[in-house]
């Protein structure tokens, strides 16, 4: 998701939601990153990586809804 620092910055501190969906896609994105640094992964860390990839993708698309409703509500 692509949005401005502004935008993302009063989205964390005035939408409770977006600020909890923001900060467990953070983690689950260190978590895929620290899995697909791994010179060697096994089938338990694969299948948690690609859990956590679609878990982000969730919660990516609830982000953006909310960034569309507040860009909308703000016009």
């Amino acid at each position: 998701m692509d949005i401005n620092e502004d935008l993302l910055a009063k989205l964390r501190n005035d939408n409770h939601e977006f600020k909890k969906l923001h900060d467990q896609h953070s983690v689950l994105k260190l978590r895929v990153e620290e899995l697909s640094k791994l010179k060697f992964i096994s089938a338990e860390q694969e299948v948690e990586k690609k859990k956590h990839q679609k878990e982000k993708l969730i919660l990516k698309d609830r982000m953006g809804e909310i960034v569309t409703q507040y860009e909308a509500n703000s016009n």
